[in-house]
């Protein structure tokens, strides 16, 4: 059964998808900060057509790595935010957090990379 965990437990569970992802993503995983946010804000959300705050699990804010130029310096970092309260929302066991929590940080860091949700889709990646 699922318990109520503080945002630094939950937090945790965001390092420990990061640090099992496989080295040849991580290698590259450069100029991006991921972040744990309760909910997403209006912005956020009007920025991927999404409605319900319950309804993002997390949002990269960003220029893909594939269109980066060689102009593409002295930039803020890219941003990933992970959703805490929308992830607890629909799942009902710790390990079903820890899956979406994995699952979340895998889709946003696909997008990093330049990975679409349509070719999310197509590799049936979600």
């Amino acid at each position: 059964m699922k318990q109520s965990r503080s945002f630094e437990e939950f937090e945790d569970l965001v390092v420990e998808a990061i640090e099992e992802m496989p080295d040849e993503f991580l290698d590259y995983l450069e100029n991006v900060a991921i972040v744990v946010e309760d909910w997403p804000d209006r912005e956020a959300l009007d920025s991927v057509g999404v409605r319900s705050r319950a309804d993002l699990l997390g949002l990269y804010h960003g220029i893909p790595q594939t269109a980066r130029t060689h102009s593409y310096s002295l930039v803020m970092p890219d941003k990933i935010s992970i959703y805490r309260r929308p992830i607890e929302m629909r799942c009902s066991t710790d390990e079903e957090v820890r899956d979406m929590v994995k699952r979340t940080v895998r889709h946003e860091v696909a997008h990093h990379f330049g990975i679409d949700d349509d070719r999310l889709i197509e590799i049936g990646a979600y």
